[in-house]
């Protein structure tokens, strides 16, 4: 299915690409969600004419998405779990658990954002964590998992 992105997104494209997505992927994600159109013939020419106002949008968040690194920037976290008596974590650190101790510290940052690309944190020690608040917008931030005492 081909679509018109009307914003940027991460190894899809930029503002105005026609780009061809799986049919799911566009009626589930992209539509719902704002970030395409299906490309007719009217929605090409509609692009066209607010391509001004979807540019500035764009340049809009991505203007903030800085300035919340800004914030976020040396950001470092503490989060308590209980262990056995060797040391391992019952369970583990999810991105959930990491937004809540963001929150915690008076930062908002929502779950979505953070980016484990291995999976949830299963060990105690510090950890650095990428945050991706845009796709031109990424930070890290120190995770520091503890023993519960």
């Amino acid at each position: 299915m081909e679509v018109i992105l009307l914003e940027p997104i991460q190894n899809l494209g930029e503002l105005g690409d026609l780009v061809k997505v799986k049919a799911g992927y566009a009626r589930n994600y992209l539509i719902p969600q704002g970030k395409a159109a299906p490309a007719t013939e009217e929605n090409r020419a509609r692009l066209e004419q607010r391509r001004t106002e979807f540019e500035d949008a764009a340049a809009t968040r991505l203007d903030q998405a800085k300035r919340r690194a800004e914030q976020l920037d040396g950001l470092k976290l503490e989060i308590a779990r209980k262990t056995t008596e060797q040391g391992t974590l019952f369970g583990s650190v999810s991105p959930a658990d990491i937004a809540d101790a963001a929150s915690a510290k008076g930062f908002e940052l929502a779950k979505a954002e953070i980016v484990l690309p291995e999976g949830p944190l299963k060990e105690l020690g510090d950890h650095s964590v990428a945050v991706s608040l845009h796709p031109e917008v990424t930070l890290t931030v120190d995770v520091s998992v503890i023993a519960d005492q």
